[in-house]
């Protein structure tokens, strides 16, 4: 088998870097090793970051309309390639062809958000804030941007930030997981391809020795940064202590509430699709169901069958599987430990998802464990696997509740036929993305991803207009404007309005 090494993008060049270290890139559907990607070291961070700071005067001077056609151009590039970028996504990281497909097409939302991003660079005037005095303000860029994202969505991740920051008028260095890089290399390749100048956009790959360099690097004004609630953190408070801005989104544990008069049947399916979609390797993912009333016998029944139908199995080389490997073997393992932790503390393991599977893939099946207490790791952890845990309350305000407990914020659905509790479950429940009758409540591009609590750190979203406003600083200018000595034009009519109201005794 041809292992690959992969690239860095530093200047306009692909060259080979590293300081000794090496990873491999894994073909989850065949448990073999497909390429093996460098772990750069401190000093590739430093020249990633130099050249881009250099390629930034020249980019940021580029009128925003002709850097918008950069991005028009990748995204032809992109719908040209659409089936081989979908394609690279299944060999690196084990979904299917179809969400693989669904990634790529959330990607190009994006691009295509970048394209418009000339009307939202746009300013605001007051004139006559004073006499003779005209406000306004006008954004610029915020100067060299990094973007450290995970490797759960490796097409689209990526797409939630280069594109932005460059139309905005930045530099950027992209440090994709050094588990999934080949699917950055080729976003890169054909954003090259598409006419953006050498410089502007930087590939480098490693670990933390590599991240820690990048966001602690004073010619870095921006870091953005996507993957779990620890390094979530340690990114926030390492690159805001070096005076960057930052948005770091973290990890979660997305409720989802099924009341008693719900469509059992269309929840369980719903239910089903946001857990064990791409595997569970998604922070939309459902990981608690919390079952109201009378529903909880009904809701676990049709789960298990509904998770128990699931086809599982490799999904990179043809095949029916709907639902794919994880990214590891040790991440399999990691997730049917639970399992495990899940009898010890005293839930029921309604579908237990560990079975035998033919070859080498990286498999494990879908899990439904019923009667999980708030106390329990499988009500507080994020697992980021097929594990569907069930919990039981007697109301909505309970279930309410629950969530207000709860150490993350990013997404929760409720399935009612209730106006009422829909109401009351979207004013109330302790996240920043709900779903009502919507099993993952992950935004479009137009909008911002709204984690709250330990599932974001920062002020400023990803995606939509926050996105927009993170890559750019105001600037507000005040001028006065005098007249020319040889100007004889009279005063104009509001002095005269003044002293009339002023001799009439008019103190309004």
């Amino acid at each position: 088998m041809s292992v690959k090494t992969v690239p860095l993008l530093r200047g306009g060049d692909w060259l080979q870097g590293g300081a000794g270290r090496w990873a491999d890139v894994f073909n989850p559907s065949t448990g073999q090793p497909i390429a093996r990607v460098p772990l750069c070291a401190a000093e590739d961070a430093a020249d990633a970051v130099h050249t881009a700071s250099v390629a930034l005067p020249a980019w940021s001077a580029t009128p925003v309309v002709q850097r918008a056609r950069v991005m028009f151009r990748f995204h032809e590039m992109m719908e040209r390639h659409f089936d081989e970028l979908a394609a690279l996504v299944t060999h690196e990281h084990g979904k299917t062809l179809e969400e693989s497909r669904a990634e790529v097409q959330r990607g190009l939302e994006m691009v295509e958000f970048a394209c418009g991003i000339p009307s939202l660079m746009m300013g605001d005037v007051l004139p006559n804030i004073a006499p003779d005095v005209d406000g306004e303000t006008a954004r610029h860029p915020v100067g060299v941007c990094v973007g450290i994202t995970p490797y759960n969505f490796p097409n689209m991740v990526p797409l939630w930030m280069f594109p932005i920051a460059i139309v905005c008028g930045n530099t950027f260095v992209l440090k994709p997981s050094e588990k999934v890089p080949l699917s950055a290399v080729r976003l890169g390749e054909l954003l090259l391809e598409a006419g953006l100048p050498a410089g502007v956009l930087n590939i480098l790959h490693g670990d933390q020795t590599c991240v820690d360099a990048l966001i602690t690097h004073p010619q870095v004004a921006a870091v953005s940064f996507v993957g779990s609630t620890p390094v979530a953190k340690h990114i926030y408070e390492t690159a805001t202590r070096c005076d960057k801005r930052v948005q770091a989104a973290g990890g979660a544990k997305n409720h989802m509430i099924v009341m008693p008069d719900a469509d059992v049947d269309l929840a369980a399916k719903a239910l089903a699709a946001s857990a064990y979609g791409c595997g569970g390797q998604r922070c939309m993912a459902g990981s608690l169901a919390v079952a109201v009333g009378a529903a909880g016998d009904a809701v676990v029944d049709q789960l298990c069958q509904v998770a128990a139908q699931i086809r599982v199995g490799p999904t990179d080389g043809g095949g029916d599987a709907e639902m794919g490997p994880l990214i590891r073997a040790e991440h399999c393992e990691r997730v049917a430990a639970y399992l495990d932790v899940a009898r010890d503390e005293g839930a029921h393991v309604a579908l237990d998802g560990r079975r035998p599977f033919s070859g080498d893939a990286f498999l494990i099946g879908p899990s439904v464990v019923d009667r999980v207490e708030p106390q329990m790791r499988l009500a507080r952890e994020e697992i980021f696997g097929p594990l569907l845990s069930v919990a039981r309350v007697a109301s909505l305000d309970e279930a309410i509740d629950l969530g207000r407990r709860c150490a993350y914020g990013n997404g929760a659905s409720i399935f009612t036929r209730d106006g009422h509790a829909a109401r009351q479950f979207k004013q109330h429940f302790n996240a920043g993305m709900i779903g009502i009758n919507v099993g993952v409540p992950a935004p479009m591009a137009w909008l911002p991803f709204t984690g709250w609590n330990r599932s974001f750190f920062g002020d400023l979203h990803i995606q939509g207009t926050e996105g927009v406003a993170f890559y750019t600083r105001q600037k507000m200018t005040l001028t006065r404007w005098f007249a020319s000595p040889t100007d004889t034009h009279h005063d104009p009519v509001w002095k005269h309005s003044e002293q009339k109201h002023s001799e009439q005794g008019d103190t309004t």
